[in-house]
């Protein structure tokens, strides 16, 4: 059990309790947000199932991106650094949170990780959140977009038993796609069942083991990133020079 949501369980973290954390986190985030857009960084916040293909989709994403764009990840789970391990095996600088029994991240366990990575030199910081399709949903990091990793292996009706989730999604990515073939699962099936939580459908079909939908995926991102204006001021580049740090 979560020591800091409760999990939506009122005898262990009562009602008022919880939105008193939220608006703590809600500040922590709006601070984290302040850093990134001056510094040019566009943070996404990845989300999913435990297994549903998250790091491997940054594992492809940064051999894609490799040469032509600078990343950097946080990533969280409960035990082990396993994942920041593989990221850094892909040339991704990372820092690995280890949350013991929280089931997601916050925004101040960003801002702390955030202090170890190069941001002023960023174009791209991935957050890996705790395999989860529940807590994860709630608590704003301070990121720019939240993109969810749902594997056609997780069945056709998860978006209708987690809404929240895939209703606060920017984009879901339809990962393992490679897989399809083995499986009684129908695409269309599962993109109806986003279509009836998401206010803005928006997905991606996805294999990070044959790069279908990498063009797609890196193409959204590039999009998303210049749409927002996520360039640094004249401010902040003499930040920069300065050496300053988030």
């Amino acid at each position: 059990m979560c020591g800091t949501c409760g999990c939506g369980d009122s005898e262990i973290i009562s009602v008022p309790v919880h939105e008193s954390i939220l608006a703590g986190n809600s500040e922590r985030a709006r601070h984290n947000r302040e850093h990134f857009v001056q510094r040019g960084v566009f943070a996404v916040n990845l989300m999913g199932s435990p297994g549903s293909g998250k790091t491997a989709v940054l594992e492809a994403t940064a051999r894609a991106l490799a040469g032509r764009r600078r990343v950097a990840a946080i990533t969280g789970d409960l035990e082990t650094d396993r994942d920041a391990e593989r990221l850094r095996k892909a040339g991704v600088p990372t820092i690995a949170i280890t949350t013991g029994s929280a089931c997601h991240l916050d925004a101040e366990m960003v801002h702390r990780a955030a202090h170890h990575l190069p941001s002023d030199d960023l174009d791209y910081l991935f957050v890996e959140n705790v395999g989860n399709l529940v807590c994860p949903a709630i608590y704003d990091l301070g990121q720019s977009a939240n993109v969810v990793a749902l594997s056609v292996t997780e069945g056709e009706d998860k978006p209708l038993k987690y809404p929240v989730m895939f209703r606060n999604a920017d984009l879901v990515l339809l990962t393992k796609l490679d897989l399809l073939r083995h499986l009684q699962v129908s695409l269309e099936a599962i993109q109806e069942s986003l279509a009836r939580v998401m206010p803005r459908p928006a997905t991606i079909a996805f294999s990070a083991q044959n790069g279908m939908g990498m063009d797609e995926w890196v193409e959204w991102l590039e999009a998303h990133r210049f749409a927002n204006s996520w360039k640094p001021q004249p401010n902040v580049l003499r930040a920069r020079a300065r050496g300053a740090t988030l």
